[in-house]
């Protein structure tokens, strides 16, 4: 099978930070699937892994955690899914991603496809639908409301990845007033066009902007990104008892401020389940499967905005490239081999 990978980890601009290869085509045994990859999209946590994890002495790195496309086989003890199921997922970061023409992934992390969209357009969502619907659901707990205090998130980089998911579970899944944080026109407007209630600009501070507004203090804050740059701005924004969940990886992250108004905080990452095979690991499939209804009934969009073109090691430098720059909105997504 074709596959793109990496032998030494490198600058997106290296000639060999990303390579076309060829490998045997794996077997799916126990609870994984065969999937004939058809589309993929690109994180975060392509380009750190692929700019700061070796593989094993003399072996390739397969990175990728988007994908859409067709099961091919299953393993012995697989009983949700059969071969022709069209599929979505993210996968799991401790094995080998979806940048090849035929992936293994656990049934329990699979779900099926959005059948109103394409394998593109579905490829865009698994990664960013996963966290953003567990720090909503799972971590913050909004259904949950902190009482006495206005029931809003602030969702800060609502124009990413993650951002553009979140603002659009809120908005079809629960009564928050929806804050997004946004920094040009163009971002500004995406958030409007998602469901964001208010915007405001992340590249001035936060605390006036948010208080101007006039709701009160929001009973949560989601950080996607910059959480170091904001976190004085949170501390005082947050309301007391109010719950603070983030996905970044500050060097360093002061909570104490928090403390005098009892904030919760929460680290979210969608590869938790997978990795450890937790015992609710399953619930990965359940949350795809509603995201998936979501789309289907026009709750949801899509949260794609580029494609650089076949899945081939010049496309996803471009991609990575296109995701190093810190100017994206949305998703970009490859199509095909």
């Amino acid at each position: 099978m074709r596959a793109v990978a990496y032998k030494n980890p490198q600058p997106i601009s290296a000639d060999t930070s990303l390579i076309d290869i060829e490998l045997p085509t794996p077997v799916a045994s126990g609870r994984d699937l065969l999937v004939e990859v058809k589309a993929v999209s690109v994180n975060p946590v392509d380009t750190k892994v692929r700019a700061g994890v070796a593989p094993e002495p003399g072996q390739f790195k397969i990175i990728g955690w988007d994908a859409a496309g067709i099961v091919k086989a299953v393993g012995a003890d697989v009983s949700m899914f059969k071969p022709g199921d069209e599929v979505y997922y993210a996968g799991a970061i401790n094995r080998d991603g979806s940048n090849a023409e035929f992936q293994l992934v656990d049934e329990r992390i699979v779900g099926a496809k959005p059948k109103s969209l394409d394998f593109a357009a579905a490829a865009a969502l698994p990664l960013t639908s996963i966290t953003a619907y567990e720090v909503l659901f799972d971590r913050l707990r909004v259904q949950q409301p902190v009482a006495g205090v206005a029931n809003a998130i602030l969702v800060i980089g609502g124009a990413g990845g993650v951002g553009s998911i979140a603002i659009q579970l809120a908005r079809a899944l629960t009564d928050l007033t929806v804050i997004a944080t946004a920094s040009r026109p163009e971002t500004s407007e995406w958030v409007r066009q998602l469901g964001a209630h208010h915007v405001v600009d992340h590249s001035k501070p936060l605390a006036a902007q948010v208080q101007a507004l006039g709701l009160g203090a929001p009973a949560f804050i989601f950080s996607t990104t910059n959480t170091s740059d904001h976190i004085a701005d949170i501390a005082e924004i947050i309301a007391p008892q109010g719950r603070f969940a983030l996905i970044d990886d500050p060097k360093t992250l002061d909570v104490k401020p928090f403390k005098r108004k009892s904030v919760s905080t929460h680290w979210e990452l969608m590869f938790t389940r997978p990795l450890f095979e937790t015992a609710d690991m399953i619930e990965q499939r359940k949350l795809l499967s509603k995201v998936a209804e979501l789309v289907d009934a026009g709750k949801i969009r899509t949260t794609l905005t580029e494609t650089v073109g076949a899945i081939n090691a010049a496309n996803l430098k471009k991609a990575h490239a296109l995701v190093e720059s810190g100017k994206m909105k949305g998703k970009v997504v490859l199509s095909g081999f």
